[in-house]
């Protein structure tokens, strides 16, 4: 299987029409979509360390969920950390390809994936203006938020989880893993007496006591790192001969 192959496949397998407008994935760089692939490295993001992992052991692609070009490169040169990452895999001989915002709709993907770890039920799309990458469902037996933040912490291997009580049991479960702050409104319209997201804002969690719906923020990378495992899953059922590994590209630690 080459380059070309594999990122035609997940193309089939992870539509590009599911990404939002303003989103920017796909083949970040690629000198040879000729290029035979046997060993495949997967991360949430595409940093510096990631890339050289890649460079040390051999890999032939990278694939992430965060865009490895998001922003518009202005220049190429190693003196911007983007294009040099883009330089080094290029003189590498590797691919990177990421999947962003069409991997949170998708069936399967990261939304999926994190109703799927809380056991949730009856689960099915949410979101606002037409663009629904969200996941809401239902918990087999309620909770209260803090019972719910503790399972939060065990299914996603969080450090910490930030809580915003409105007095409400844990029944009906909204999430969207990452910065999901834009879509408290549509939880809520939703029938979510629960918001599981990454990222939120201070306003959002101090104001949910009044705007009547429990707030979770569990971290960016830790709602969404679970994803990694299912795109490996994707490589397998392309190509079983293919090596594939998961590697920790979080560089954040709480103190």
């Amino acid at each position: 299987m080459t380059v070309g192959d594999l990122y035609t496949a997940l193309n089939q397998k992870i539509p590009p029409e599911l990404s939002c407008d303003w989103d920017n994935d796909g083949l970040m760089c690629c000198a040879d979509p000729t290029r035979e692939v046997r060993r495949v490295l997967v991360a949430l993001d595409i940093t510096a360390a990631v890339v050289q992992k890649a460079i040390d052991g051999g890999y032939d692609t990278v694939i992430s969920h965060h865009p490895l070009i998001f922003t518009p490169l202005r220049a190429l040169n190693p003196f911007d950390p983007v294009a040099k990452k883009v330089i080094d895999l290029l003189q590498s001989g590797i691919a990177a390809m990421s999947f962003h915002t069409r991997l949170d709709a998708v069936e399967g993907g990261v939304n999926d994936v994190l109703a799927t770890a809380l056991d949730l039920e009856d689960v099915c799309p949410f979101g606002a203006d037409g663009e629904e990458i969200g996941r809401i469902g239902s918990l087999k037996k309620g909770l209260t938020l803090s019972e719910f933040g503790l399972l939060v912490k065990r299914v996603t291997g969080a450090e910490q989880v930030l809580i915003s009580d409105a007095g409400l049991p844990v029944r009906r479960v909204a999430v969207l893993g990452g910065s999901g702050a834009s879509e408290i409104h549509a939880a809520r319209a939703a029938g979510a007496d629960t918001y599981l997201t990454g990222e939120l804002k201070h306003n959002n969690l101090t104001d949910a006591p009044e705007n009547g719906m429990n707030l979770v923020s569990g971290g960016h990378f830790y709602t969404e790192h679970l994803v990694c495992k299912r795109i490996c899953e994707l490589v397998a059922r392309i190509d079983p001969s293919v090596y594939t590994e998961i590697v920790n590209s979080n560089p954040v630690r709480v103190v």
